[in-house]
This record gives C-alpha cells, sequence and structure tokens, in this order.
C-alpha cells in the first residue's frame, strides 16, 4: 500500500512538475517581434499556437490598451494571458461595423464570411451587395444602436467594433452576452500606409496572415513607388480641398490622412502647415482669401457636377479653379444604394489614391494611367 502511494505521489510531483516546465516555457515565449509597420493602433505577435493582437489606439486619446488572444486548434495559451478575451481562428462567421472593413474581407477573399453589417445600403463592394441581394447577410441598423436580438441569434464568431470615445453600451451588452468583440481602429491613423495595413488584423482573425502580408507589400511598394515618380515633377501645383456644408467650409487638417497624401504627390496644400488629424472649419470669406488663386480644387463628396456646386453656393464660381473647369471629385463612383467607393476603398488602398493624384497634378509622369476614384467634373 506504501508502495502505490508513494508512485502515485511520484506521478502526481512529475506532473505537476511538467505543467510548470510547459507554462514556464511558454511564458518565456513572450517576446515575440511585432509584424506590424506602420500602423500605430495596433499590433500582432505570433506564437506556438497562438497570436496576441493589441489594438492601442482605437479612437482618438483613449486610455486602454485592449488585447485579445487568437487561439489556432490544439493551441496552449498561457494562464498569464487567459484573463484576456480569447477567439478561436481562424474565423468562420463575421459581424463587421464600417465600409472600411468591408475590402479587406474582399481581399482576403473572406466575404462569404459576413453574416451582419449596420445599414447595408453604405455598402459598395459589388461582390458583397450580390450577397446582401441573396439574403445571406443581415441587416444591424446602426452602428451606435445594434440590433442586439438579431446578433444573437446570428452567433458570429466575432464582431468587429469600433468607437468614437470610450461609450459603446452596445457592444458592452454583447461582450456580456457571451459573444467576442474586437475593437478595430483603422480610421484612427495618421498615415496612408498605416491605414492600409489594418488588412493584416483581418489575416490574423481569419488565419491568413502570410496573404495579408503579401497583399499589403504590393500596396506599399506601388505606393513608395509613386512617391519616387512624383518627386520628378517639374512644378508643385497649389491645391484647395473640401466644400461648404451648413455654413462652413471643411478641409483636411496638415498633418492629416488626406494631407500626407497631397503633399506625398508633390502638390502645394494650402492649409498644409495646420496641425491635427481631423477637419478644419472655416468660414467661406477665410478659404476664399488664401485659394482664390489656388491650380486645383478637390471637393468632398456632396457633388457630381458643376452646376450642382453652383446650385448650392454660386459663389463657388469666383475661384480660378472653378473657373479653369479644375474641379475633381471622387464622389461619381457610386453604387445603387448610395454608397460612395471612395470611403470604403480608399483607406485600405492608398496606392490608387496617391496615383490619382499624382495623375491629376502631374499628368505627365503617367501617362496612359487613368484615375480610379477621382473624375474631373463637368
Amino acid at each position: 500500500m506504501k508502495s502505490i502511494f508513494k508512485t502515485f505521489s511520484l506521478i502526481f510531483v512529475l506532473f505537476l512538475f511538467v505543467q510548470c516546465k510547459t507554462e514556464t516555457k511558454l511564458d518565456k515565449t513572450i517576446s515575440v517581434e511585432n509584424t506590424v509597420k506602420y500602423a500605430k493602433g495596433f499590433s500582432i505577435e505570433n506564437y506556438d499556437g497562438f497570436s496576441i493582437v493589441t489594438v492601442k489606439n482605437p479612437w482618438p486619446k483613449a486610455s486602454k490598451t485592449y488585447t485579445y488572444i487568437l487561439k489556432e486548434k490544439n493551441g496552449i495559451v498561457p494562464d498569464s494571458l487567459s484573463q484576456n478575451p480569447i477567439i478561436s481562428v481562424p474565423i468562420q462567421k463575421i459581424v463587421v461595423t464600417s465600409t472600411t472593413h468591408i475590402p479587406s474581407l474582399e481581399m482576403l477573399d473572406e466575404e462569404k464570411n459576413l453574416i451582419g453589417f449596420p445599414n447595408l445600403d453604405y455598402i459598395s463592394s459589388k461582390k458583397v451587395r450580390t450577397l446582401i441581394d441573396q439574403k445571406k447577410i443581415k441587416e444591424l441598423g446602426n452602428n451606435q444602436s445594434l440590433n442586439t436580438e438579431v446578433i444573437l441569434d446570428l452567433q458570429p464568431d466575432v464582431i468587429i467594433g469600433y468607437g468614437i470615445d470610450n461609450n459603446n453600451p452596445t457592444l458592452d451588452n454583447l461582450q456580456k452576452s457571451g459573444l467576442k468583440v474586437m475593437l478595430n481602429g483603422d480610421w484612427n491613423e495618421e498615415t496612408p500606409l498605416g491605414k492600409a495595413e489594418w488588412i493584416k488584423f483581418f489575416g490574423a482573425i481569419f488565419g491568413k496572415q502570410k496573404k495579408a502580408e503579401e497583399l499589403f507589400t504590393k500596396i506599399e511598394k506601388e505606393y513608395l513607388k509613386t512617391i519616387e515618380i512624383a518627386k520628378r515633377a517639374a512644378t508643385t501645383p497649389t491645391v484647395l480641398a473640401g466644400d461648404m456644408f451648413e455654413d462652413k467650409w471643411y478641409l483636411p487638417r496638415g498633418t492629416s490622412w488626406g494631407s500626407l497624401l497631397l503633399k506625398q504627390a508633390n502638390a502645394n496644400y494650402l492649409w498644409q502647415e495646420t496641425t491635427g488629424t481631423g477637419s478644419l472649419s472655416l468660414s467661406f470669406e477665410t478659404v476664399f482669401e488664401k485659394a482664390k488663386n489656388a491650380d486645383i480644387w478637390l471637393t468632398s463628396g456632396q457633388f457630381s457636377a458643376l452646376k450642382e456646386m453652383t446650385d448650392a453656393n454660386p459663389h463657388y464660381t469666383q475661384f480660378d479653379a472653378f473657373k479653369n473647369k479644375n474641379v475633381y471629385s471622387f464622389t461619381r463612383k457610386r453604387r445603387k444604394t448610395g454608397g460612395v467607393l471612395y470611403y470604403e476603398l480608399a483607406p485600405n488602398r492608398p496606392d490608387i489614391v496617391l496615383k490619382d493624384l499624382v495623375k491629376i497634378l502631374h499628368p505627365e509622369l503617367l501617362v496612359g494611367y487613368e484615375p480610379f476614384f477621382f473624375e474631373k467634373l463637368q
């Protein structure tokens, strides 16, 4: 009897020892290099059997960091990480909440796994619109008050949410109901390649990190190549952006995504010296005084013809760019339900946006290229 007890005790001690060794070994692996290069809002670290995705800046001045564990089949997650949300990957059913998430699904060939979205009319992707017409994607209301009943019925593997601040009770309630929620902060990135790199976030949850890396590398290569082409320009045209909305003229701040694109296209954006990543809100008089002689005018998505502009504000005709018909807009690529393709796809494809801008500003540098997003208004 004593012999049996000693044997059992030895086995138990050995079991504990093996477990402790395994746990220690896993803990020691927590030093893997982040695979994200440009984006400031998230990181990905890969380990044997699991990955750690850390979202650092889902909205401006966010005070909290969000950590998610992506667990592969048969993967072992260390106890030291078990307090974080653990999501089994690759996922099969997904809900996303921003049109900027759609291109990543499509580029990774995962759009068929989309089962719900808030305000389906905003989606422009032809592939996804076909799935909507086939009733394969459910309408979820709007982003700030998602239809929780429908989502609970759908039981997605993960919900990709976003917020403009720390107040999103709908997502909190869905988490309390047992569903997995991951925050995505692509919209808060300050650089074009930083925004585009969020395809790696989706690559991680679909188990397609290699493919996401390949797709991003192609975008990065084309983007950097176009910057070098733009440097050969003989001139630097002056650029006015935006237009009036409810008595205020909105245009990009000098350190925003849009302003950086113009700078890298070798343009003299007239407000490039301002700071901040959002929009400036100015009076018509202030804009006119500074930009009346601008060479090029890039409007917002409000207008698709010059007459629409003059109907909205007859004073637009006083700008040289309007007089010379050098006004461009991205609004004409609009789907039948009203979604504007630029808002959906441009953050993922800054290489295309940059080529468009270089063609507009320096047409001699890209002979034979036809802008994809932008068109000259008639």
